[in-house]
């Protein structure tokens, strides 16, 4: 179960706006989540909580492939991203670097910024505990939770 508040954004954020490219001279996810999303919200980091969500529309995480975009949202606190759809690559880089992402068609329409979320990965149940209303996904499945739950894909297959 995960529960935390929502991030609004956009269709087509791509990943030089989840991290600037003047900053992927480093892998640490610390630095790079202190610099997560910043050309387009500067007060994001400071908003958000660890366990947050950010909520998106299509094509989210467009542009290059590079694996430090899920990696920053990742070290500024996010736990989960909801859009109506990724890039196949971001999608990908997300599972091998342990972020969880959700394709909702429907939930990114209706949830607001600070809207209260809980997710049940298992049955694909975005529920807003805020509006009081209860959205599909696709079901997260087992053997890409277990990449995510052991912090990615790296450190699954030192586990196996």
């Amino acid at each position: 179960m995960i529960k935390g508040m929502a991030h609004i954004f956009k269709d087509n954020v791509n990943t030089d706006d989840i991290i600037a490219a003047k900053y992927l001279n480093t892998t640490d996810p610390a630095i790079l989540g202190s610099h997560c999303m910043e050309t387009l919200d500067p007060t994001f980091v400071k908003r958000v909580k660890p366990g947050d969500i950010v909520v998106a529309g299509k094509n989210f995480g467009c542009g290059s492939s590079r694996e430090h975009a899920p990696v920053a949202l990742k070290g500024c606190g996010i736990r989960c991203v909801i859009a109506k759809s990724f890039a196949r690559i971001f999608f990908r880089n997300s599972i091998n670097t342990g972020l969880l992402i959700l394709e909702s068609k429907d939930a990114p329409d209706d949830i607001s910024e600070g809207d209260e979320l809980e997710i049940e990965l298992e049955k694909g149940r975005i529920r807003n505990i805020t509006k009081g209303r209860v959205y599909i996904a696709a079901a997260f499945p087992k053997f890409m939770q277990e990449i995510v739950n052991a912090g990615g894909l790296l450190n699954y297959l030192k586990k196996e």
